[in-house]
């Protein structure tokens, strides 16, 4: 039973790894770019609420996990 919520958290955790590194390259394409100073301001201004969604994610299926984990 508490093994479907260590491993829904690691995959909860996967996806927000996925997300943190998509906002990574986001940024690091927009910087290759040669953005101008507002621009690179904009991109890092979208990515930003996104990024820190995929941190949330990840935390809370690391949470997840440590709960599967205390509970088995």
């Amino acid at each position: 039973m508490f093994d479907g919520i260590i491993w829904g958290g690691a995959a909860l955790s996967v996806v927000g790894l996925i997300g943190l590194v998509w906002c990574i390259l986001k940024v690091w394409r927009a910087r290759a770019a040669g953005l101008e100073d507002a621009e690179m301001r904009a991109v890092v201004a979208r990515v930003l609420p996104l990024n820190l969604g995929a941190l949330f994610v990840s935390v809370l299926g690391l949470m997840l996990v440590i709960v599967g984990i205390f509970l088995g």
